[in-house]
């Protein structure tokens, strides 16, 4: 729409265009788009929050201590919060938590973002807004669903589990 009103300008500028001409027109843009509505967000459209790191992996598997001593070993990752079921492996400002869960398939449970300026009432009202039906996990993060279903968890710096 911003292309359409620098044209129509500059075609007024020009002369090319009267004045009548020039506000019937832009009469006529504006309408079409409040009837349009608002343009749907798209990777390009920059709209949403910014995701500044992944803030964890959580990873369901049959034995997490198995799980933990392979990472510590092959990458350094340091373990804490080891609780018998679960530990948290870290690396740098991410880390990946590693439970027990029956079966043998491993899974990936969800993955969480941390994103930039934290506004926990804020996000929540994008999150909704979005009619991706937040829900609260931690002071400082919702879950959602992506269009595959998948578990998404969208966090603030501070939070840590």
């Amino acid at each position: 729409m911003e292309r359409i009103i620098a044209r129509l300008l500059q075609d007024f500028e020009k002369g090319k265009l009267s004045r009548r001409q020039l506000i019937k027109s832009l009469a006529v843009t504006a309408t079409a788009a409040s009837v349009a509505g608002p343009a749907p967000a798209t990777a390009a459209s920059n709209t949403g929050f910014k995701a500044i790191a992944v803030n964890h992996i959580s990873y369901q598997v049959a034995d997490y201590a198995k799980t933990r001593d392979f990472y510590a070993d092959l990458f350094g990752m340091k373990v804490s919060q080891d609780d018998g079921s679960q530990c948290f492996l870290a690396f740098g400002d991410t880390f990946l938590i590693p439970r027990n869960k029956s079966g043998n398939t491993p899974r990936v449970d969800h993955i969480a973002y941390t994103i930039a300026n934290w506004d926990k009432h804020a996000v929540e009202v994008e999150l909704k807004r979005r009619g991706l039906n937040p829900k609260p996990d931690t002071e400082n993060s919702f879950h959602v669903e992506d269009p595959n279903g998948f578990d998404l968890q969208i966090s603030g710096k501070e939070m840590k589990a």
